[in-house]
């Protein structure tokens, strides 16, 4: 690790902590005493910088110094560790959970942060209802400025993040934090074989980043699952059903077949509101999905064209669901799929409604669709003015078509006022 000198020390506190305001005198004496206390190290510099930065009270400032002078030890990343768990501990309990979240994913993984911040929604990490997408920018940007979440990848015009990783060193905090089962439990399943029967077992987490070549049959079946567990203390030493009854979130790691997922194991899983299948071709919609009616976010990867069963309505409380596969490959939806009233975020390699709303727009713009902010990407033949005035709150659509007819259906997007971003595929 590149040890900085004192100016650099200052210069990049200063940068963080006060950005592009003025820096008061009664701030630079004690700023430059913690900046020295970081002993030259970018990440110590960059985090404590970034604790202070909405603190503008000097007593503030003075218990922050003397939490850091405590902090003795010949050990840098001992010292580093201090420091970043400082500023852990001044985070708010919902950002403290959102923070844990990276812990999900492996070690140096940019992450998509649409996808992140949709995960965040359907866990129930943000207390606002009204703009769940607006309150997740804000956690996002406020980690961000705590130095805490690294900028991998910003939209052209540089306001949006898209997206984010951690440090290391802040990898390792939250598998520490994780551990101690304060926010969630963390535990992997695992398909388990003993004299010919097959059956699931959970077991304590293993971090992505422990799990090597030489590891792979710990999940010689391929179904290392991380998952998500509410603490409920009274669980601890229950038995795997129970764990199961309570889980969740269900992440895919390792690339394996679909057979865990066509079975009765679903069952299990009655209260699970995050499912994300990344790794796992689909041939077909697993229906057993359908019974999991808690269900917020669903992530699925098609191998062929796939057709939603007209069920898919007693996903009620679904708010994004994402398939991905080839572009050229069309999902084929049902009507019922305007009764998911919930639903959020609809990203698909093509959408298609087999029969799009034929009612008036007067008689039908108040139903379904009401909460939908995002749909990629719909088949033009999808615009009727009908379907167009039941998303009258989208505010990011993308449409498979190369070109805009001007005496087409797409001429009715002129009455989607909310519209922000328009894409074609």
């Amino acid at each position: 690790m590149d040890l900085m000198g004192p100016d650099e020390s200052w210069n990049l506190f200063k940068s963080v902590a006060f950005a592009n305001e003025a820096l008061p005198s009664e701030f630079e004496t004690i700023g430059k005493q913690i900046a020295e206390k970081c002993h030259g190290l970018p990440l110590t510099i960059a985090v404590v910088a970034g604790l202070l930065k909405s603190k503008r009270a000097i007593e503030d400032w003075e218990n922050v110094a003397k939490d850091v002078k405590s902090f003795v030890t010949n050990d840098a990343d001992e010292r580093c560790s201090r420091v970043l768990r400082l500023s852990y501990n001044h985070l708010t309990s919902d950002l403290k959970t959102c923070l844990l979240h990276f812990g999900i994913f492996p070690e140096d993984s940019e992450i998509p942060v649409k996808n992140l911040m949709r995960s965040w929604m359907a866990e129930g990490f943000l207390k606002l209802e009204n703009d769940l997408e607006g309150e997740a920018e804000k956690c996002l940007q406020e980690l961000v400025d705590r130095c805490l979440v690294l900028v991998c990848k910003k939209s052209l015009d540089e306001t949006k993040i898209r997206s984010c990783k951690v440090h290391d060193l802040i990898y390792d905090l939250c598998l520490r934090e994780i551990e101690r089962e304060n926010h969630f439990i963390m535990n992997d399943i695992v398909l388990e074989f003993d004299s010919g029967w097959t059956y699931l077992s959970l077991r304590k987490m293993k971090p992505f980043k422990c799990v090597t070549g030489d590891e792979i049959d710990y999940c010689r079946s391929g179904l290392y699952r991380a998952l998500l567990i509410p603490v409920h203390r009274q669980l601890r030493d229950h038995d795997n059903n129970d764990l199961f009854n309570r889980t969740r979130s269900i992440f895919s790691s390792y690339p394996c077949t679909s057979h865990f997922f066509r079975k009765s194991e679903l069952i299990h899983f009655k209260l699970l509101k995050v499912l994300e299948l990344r790794n796992i071709d689909m041939d077909h919609f697993p229906v057993q999905i359908l019974s999991l009616i808690w269900l917020r976010y669903l992530l699925l990867l098609c191998k062929k064209y796939l057709d939603i069963p007209p069920e898919i309505c007693r996903l009620w409380n679904l708010q994004t669901s994402i398939v991905q596969g080839p572009s050229l490959w069309k999902i084929i939806f049902p009507e019922e799929i305007l009764g998911l009233m919930q639903l959020r975020h609809l990203k698909l390699p093509k959408f298609y409604l087999l029969n799009p709303p034929s009612v008036s727009a007067d008689k039908g713009s108040h139903v379904g669709f009401s909460n939908i902010h995002t749909i990629s990407y719909m088949s033009p033949r999808c615009c009727t003015k009908e379907f167009i005035m039941r998303i009258q709150n989208v505010k990011e659509l993308g449409l498979s078509a190369y070109w805009i007819d001007s005496d087409g259906p797409l001429n009715n997007l002129v009455h989607l006022q909310q519209l922000e971003t328009l894409s074609l595929t």
